[in-house]
């Protein structure tokens, strides 16, 4: 007689042997919130002993959910390989994943039509939702999603009026801790190289340099705008020595943009600091490894990247009472470029 194979096990049984509720098992199997570590244990090791393993297309047309969230970057390929920042945040975004069973789809907007194909992609049930990154301007893609009822959280404040939950650094305080820095190291004429203008990071750390300024009760000795990217850095720290040679102390609004003028003050006969002292932004591996090593004021930026994963996951998983908003705290690493 052949014996017939045993049916593959039923989360209620997995529930019953971990004696704990049908959804609480579903929650942990799922890594959801409001679990404890007690039950969470419990499940898994009633998953391991049963052998159970979840049937994942029927559970995704039971939740008409795909079980994956899209990582959205508004810039060229060139700049996001080039720029450490979209890498720490990748990093942040994949911990906070970490344990959720959901997969991460990398989609970049390089121009507007793209940026409609994506937007129509993105509404089209394609993922459970959408991490922003980058954003420019007013750009409508936010709004978008949102009016289509997918979930979506921004890494960065949005210059236009949308509902949107997002995290930030706080980086009106990051450029005015620059500017603090920079006079008390006794520097006369000091310039910066903001950020873009279209972008709300860059609007914010070059108010609050300017804020520094004033509290110091100094003029600057120049402003000039760039894209957040090494030769962006280069051709402002020209401009800047041309306008105002005076120049002694500079802000730039990016490590990138930083090692970028570095490069152009050491071309012109500047000795850093002692002629100009430098901070830039970031705190990235660039500070560390520039020559010499590089002020800079620090934001968290894995901390965002995780931080927003875990707030669009509790945004598809209905999660009520969370922030609209979350502001991360910058701080100053001082090093020898000032």
């Amino acid at each position: 007689m052949v014996e017939q194979s045993r049916e593959m096990p039923t989360l209620d049984e997995v529930a019953r042997v971990a004696g704990v509720s049908r959804s609480t098992a579903s929650r942990a199997i799922n890594g959801q919130v409001y679990v404890s570590a007690k039950a969470r244990e419990a499940v898994t090791n009633a998953v391991a002993s049963l052998g159970y393993s979840p049937n994942l297309l029927a559970r995704s047309l039971a939740t008409k959910r795909t079980n994956s969230i899209a990582l959205v970057l508004s810039e060229r390929g060139d700049t996001v390989l080039a720029d450490p920042f979209f890498a720490r945040v990748l990093r942040g975004v994949h911990a906070g994943l970490s344990g959720s069973g959901m997969q991460l789809v990398l989609l970049m907007a390089q121009d507007e039509q793209a940026q409609g194909e994506l937007g129509q992609y993105l509404c089209a049930g394609h993922v459970d939702g959408a991490l922003v990154v980058s954003l420019h301007g007013d750009d409508p893609l936010p709004d978008q999603l949102a009016s289509s009822g997918l979930p979506v959280v921004l890494l960065g404040r949005p210059l236009a009026k949308v509902d949107v939950p997002y995290v930030d650094a706080d980086n009106s305080t990051g450029g005015e801790l620059a500017a603090a820095h920079l006079v008390e190291r006794g520097r006369r004429h000091i310039a910066t190289i903001a950020g873009p203008r279209d972008m709300a990071a860059g609007i914010d750390r070059l108010s609050g340099w300017r804020r520094g300024m004033t509290a110091a009760k100094r003029r600057p000795a120049g402003v000039v705008h760039a894209d957040f990217t090494a030769a962006g850095g280069a051709a402002a720290m020209r401009e800047l020595l041309a306008a105002y040679p005076e120049v002694d102390g500079v802000f730039a609004a990016s490590d990138l943009m930083a090692v970028g003028a570095m490069q152009v003050l050491r071309e012109a006969g500047r000795r850093i600091p002692q002629d100009v002292a430098v901070v830039g932004f970031d705190d990235s591996e660039l500070a560390e490894t520039a020559v010499p090593p590089l002020t800079s004021v620090r934001q968290p930026i894995e901390e965002m990247g995780r931080a927003i994963t875990l707030r669009l996951i509790a945004q598809i998983n209905a999660v009520a009472d969370q922030p609209s908003s979350v502001l991360l705290p910058t701080e100053l690493v001082p090093r020898e470029s000032s």
